[in-house]
């Protein structure tokens, strides 16, 4: 790999991201700065403004550029040409031909105008250097998803010593050990349950906002949460073989693995930079033999070589990319670099986490079905008023629910949690059992078929069934499940109208994901998945020759994240999702996933479009700097004019908008017929074309004696 010129265990060169890479920016863009004013203003000018431009020019072509010319060594031992050749190539051309002019005394050095370029070699490692600067600071803050996951652990374990309960650091865990889960406490580590009931929260690995009732014989995962009564836990995985360990190394494998795209500017240069070093010695050679002298031919050598440089080239990315995120960003869509754009703009296939993502991620109380005799609202009131005094999600659910309905609570007497299984206690003089029906009968009360059947056909559709009754007698029950986010389907019917297939991918039982699954239309479901499912499913796709966007909210989306080509978080889920990510929807709003796909494949086809212009007037200009027949000022000209027409289309991307995307489209083609007419106008009217190629230098005539024949040279 060194061989290659890569360094392996190493920061990229210069530290793009870093101190050093901002430290030689901001150096490059101060002695930048007054090199283009002297070049664009001639009013700044004075007599020997050259010799300053030099001076301020060549530390930043020669050290900020370092890392560039390094790149295209590398390359030229291996026989590659890169983006970086091309900048080398471009940068040491222009700023060696400068320099020549003036130290070779050119009589138009006080103010040689059009024939010195400093500004060009200057300003394309500055725009370069900035655009390396903010990817390689996007790689530096990738890494801070798995701190964030480490960090999700219990720090400490109340591990049971002859009987005592002992604090041990969570680390010091050890497989036996015994330790014990209090309400509201998060688990140490991977273990089962030896002694207590309880509810626990999963949506660590799940995702999934439903908890899970865990009793003596149960399975239990660290660093998730108990949310009920005591527990105490046999340890049985600790350290790197938790689920945790494991979540981590599916995101640290997924971020490793993913080959970043090649850019399309090293793609074009590994073809014209061959070209153009050809067309170089092509034309040195040409002018030797045609008899011209070694300085003419020098001279339309280098000249090939600067006009061949693309002063646009360095504004064709990252104007665009600025452009598109700057738009991106007030549409609440965050971006991160050239190279994810590329790959939201070919995104074929959207996987859809279910829970936080296209629901609302809470449980709400979607239906009330009460018994023969029984007045709904009165089954609600006092079922919400003893729940209330709960803080089970599912409780809470009801209370709320309750409450949105303009009902009144009563306080609530004898409260007692009955963990796994529901609540007891006194409400307006009733005897109250709310939860499972097993535990209204386990006391002996009468639970009538239609409540059993009423219960059955709810959990059928995958919502949570919980039977209330008073007084010996169940009286109804309540349906508690998480409600598809307002615009979802509108959100999965816009992706495939781009083209793209959906599915919904979940941790949840297959009932309640196809009940999601149906509202919202998509192409397939995969559910119950597990963190390592839903990698291999993104991996399966990507086999199969898909391009994948994986748009999710939690820690357990994050490992999936990290693979998918492209990974979308909802903005307020978990830190870890986000920083795995490569896109963030800040409103969270599923919606925000179909614009981000039809941004970013304007975007794309913004820089593809920049990246023609950055070479269209220089290739069109190469032939006549090969024939000396190209003036100075139409050289200057045509780079001006390509950076004009590069900012003009990425500066298109402030106007789009998701119901509109094609207006972008649309203005873009409007400038490339404006840049055809310029460009034909620029080369008609150049001064060189009016002008023969110079002929090779003759030697001098003698003069002849009248009678015809020469004049003797030697003295009388």
């Amino acid at each position: 790999m060194a061989a290659l010129g890569y360094a392996v265990g190493t920061e990229p060169d210069g530290d793009e991201g870093g101190d050093e890479g901002r430290t030689r920016l901001l150096a490059a863009a101060a002695l930048t700065v007054p090199v283009l004013a002297l070049s664009m203003f001639p009013a700044l000018r004075y007599p020997g403004w050259a010799w300053l431009a030099a001076v301020l020019a060549t530390p930043v072509v020669l050290w900020a550029g370092a890392g560039f010319h390094r790149a295209a060594l590398a390359g030229l031992r291996h026989r590659t040409a890169t983006m970086d050749t091309l900048v080398s190539l471009g940068t040491l051309a222009a700023w060696g031909w400068s320099v020549a002019v003036l130290l070779a005394g050119d009589p138009a050095a006080a103010d040689p105008g059009g024939h010195v370029y400093f500004e060009v070699a200057s300003v394309i490692v500055v725009l370069i250097l900035l655009g390396r600067w903010l990817e390689g600071r996007a790689r530096r803050r990738s890494g801070q998803a798995l701190r964030r996951l480490l960090e999700l652990g219990a720090g400490t374990a109340m591990v049971l010593r002859d009987g005592a309960e002992v604090p041990v650091p969570a680390e010091a865990v050890a497989v036996g050990d015994r330790f014990v889960v209090r309400p509201g406490q998060k688990l140490a580590t991977d273990g089962v349950v030896e002694q207590g009931r309880s509810s626990i929260d999963r949506s660590l690995l799940t995702g999934e906002s439903v908890p899970v009732e865990v009793g003596p014989g149960d399975d239990v995962t660290g660093a998730t949460v108990n949310l009920e009564g005591r527990l105490v836990v046999r340890a049985t995985r600790v350290g790197a073989d938790t689920a945790l360990a494991q979540i981590v190394r599916l995101v640290e494998a997924a971020q490793g693995s993913k080959a970043p795209v090649q850019r399309l500017a090293d793609r074009v240069a590994g073809v014209f930079v061959p070209v153009v070093l050809g067309v170089a010695a092509v034309t040195l050679a040409g002018w030797l033999v045609t008899g011209h002298d070694a300085g003419e031919a020098v001279s339309a050598a280098v000249a090939v070589l600067i006009v061949a440089c693309p002063c646009a080239l360095g504004l064709a990315t990252p104007t665009a990319v600025m452009a598109g995120t700057g738009r991106g960003a007030q549409l609440g869509i965050l971006i991160r670099g050239a190279e994810v754009l590329e790959r939201a703009g070919r995104v074929t296939t959207a996987l859809l986490d279910k829970t936080g993502t296209v629901t609302e991620g809470r449980m709400s109380l979607v239906e009330v079905a009460a018994d023969d005799g029984t007045d709904p609202d009165r089954l609600l009131a006092l079922a919400a008023s003893l729940e209330d005094a709960s803080e089970h999600p599912v409780a809470r659910a009801v209370a709320d629910g309750a409450r949105d309905r303009g009902l009144a609570l009563s306080p609530a007497e004898a409260f007692r949690n009955l963990p796994g299984r529901g609540v007891s206690g006194r409400v307006g003089g009733h005897e109250l059992l709310v939860g499972s029906a097993g535990l209204l009968e386990e006391r002996g009360w009468t639970v009538p078929e239609r409540v059993v059947a009423a219960a059955d056909a709810m959990r059928a559709t995958g919502r949570t069934a919980v039977v209330a009754g008073w007084d010996g007698r169940a009286r109804g029950v309540l349906a508690v499940a998480d409600r598809v986010k307002p615009g979802a389907r509108a959100a999965v019917e816009r992706l495939r109208a781009l083209g793209l297939e959906t599915v919904l991918l979940t941790g949840d039982h297959r009932a309640t994901a196809a009940t999601v699954a149906g509202e919202l239309g998509v192409d397939e479901l995969a559910a119950e998945l597990l963190p390592d499912g839903k990698v291999a499913e993104v991996r399966r796709r990507q086999r199969a020759g898909q391009v994948v966007a994986m748009v999710g909210d939690g820690v357990n989306d994050a490992p999936a994240l990290a693979q998918a080509d492209v990974g979308v978080a909802l903005g307020g889920g978990a830190d870890v999702a986000v920083e795995a990510s490569d896109l963030t929807l800040v409103g969270g709003d599923p919606n925000g996933v179909a614009d981000a796909v039809a941004l970013s494949r304007e975007t794309y086809a913004t820089i593809k479009q920049n990246l023609f212009w950055a070479f269209a007037y220089n290739v069109a200009a190469i032939p006549l700097a090969a024939l000396g027949r190209l003036h100075p000022m139409v050289a200057a000209a045509a780079m001006s004019l390509s950076s004009v027409f590069v900012v003009s289309c990425s500066l298109q991307l402030r106007a789009f908008s998701p119901a509109r995307p094609r207006a972008v489209r649309a203005r873009r083609l409007a400038l490339a017929g404006v840049a055809v007419v310029a460009l034909a106008a620029a080369l008609v009217l150049s001064p060189g074309l009016t002008q023969p190629p110079p002929e090779p230098a003759q030697p001098p005539a003698q003069p002849a004696h009248p009678a015809g024949h020469p004049v003797s040279q030697e003295r009388p």
